[in-house]
């Protein structure tokens, strides 16, 4: 039975206010707050865990200090609040899409369903992708270069709060075969001219891996690579499902349900 306090998702093509547009996003944002909260209660307590696998890639003879009374629970909270918002991801991708919902058509409403459940797997893929192909291997090259001429210390709040942005940005980027598809299904994109772009996709997929955290050429061809991987996946893998909807639209045409 559905719970009154859950915000009601319109159906497609029906009206609604501009009040009423906005009642229904503030009843959303509080749904996305309060598995926030929850999520944040969770990962807080769990924090030491958290931060012992993230400094786990750095190299144990390299010390990890903090340089501030604060540091220590500052760090802690800003750690907690980024595993809350991948913890939280499922919801607010949901409430997102249920907001988004009633502008598509119904056909498509289900498609797009099958999507957000992809892009939560593929956003935690990433994440551990980030982790062991990306942050393992650049921190130990960056502390390790030139280490016999200094004292190597990393401070606590500098490198964790990468690490989080790293591992969160790529679990994002990981998103994409999922974007190019719902653009595909939605005609936006084609397969053909995601082929005839190619090398504009390629400069694209180059500028997004500049804007992630990267800080030296080594995690920045840990990040192009993948990328451009993806993109291509994201070709192929438009071409086959492009295939299969637009035979589903002839037959919908045929039928007369467009």
């Amino acid at each position: 039975m559905r719970r009154r306090w859950l915000p009601r998702r319109l159906d497609h093509g029906e009206e609604a206010t501009l009040v009423e547009h906005l009642d229904e996003l503030r009843s959303r944002l509080i749904v996305c707050i309060a598995a926030l909260v929850p999520a944040f209660a969770i990962a807080f307590a769990l924090h030491d865990r958290l931060i012992r696998w993230l400094t786990a890639a750095v190299p144990s003879d390299v010390s990890i200090v903090t340089l501030g009374v604060a540091e220590p629970f500052t760090t802690s909270m800003r750690v907690s609040f980024y595993a809350a918002l991948a913890l939280a991801l499922p919801v607010v991708l949901w409430e997102l899409w249920a907001f988004l919902a009633p502008a598509v058509e119904q056909h498509v409403q289900r498609t797009i369903a099958v999507f957000v459940v992809l892009a939560t797997v593929l956003f935690f893929v990433g994440v551990f992708f980030g982790y062991f192909v990306v942050l393992t291997p650049a921190v130990h090259f960056l502390s390790g270069f030139d280490s016999n001429l200094y004292d190597v210390q990393i401070r606590a709040s500098y490198y964790l709060t990468f690490a989080t942005l790293l591992l969160f940005a790529m679990g994002i980027v990981f998103e994409l075969p999922i974007f190019i598809l719902a653009l595909v299904r939605l005609r936006v994109l084609s397969t053909a001219k995601l082929r005839r772009n190619r090398r504009t996709g390629y400069v694209i997929m180059l500028v997004i891996a500049i804007l992630l955290p990267t800080i030296d050429p080594i995690s920045l061809l840990f990040e192009v690579i993948p990328l451009l991987v993806l993109f291509e996946f994201s070709i192929l893998l438009s071409a086959v499902m492009e295939r299969r909807w637009n035979r589903g639209w002839d037959e919908d045409y045929a039928a007369g349900n467009l």
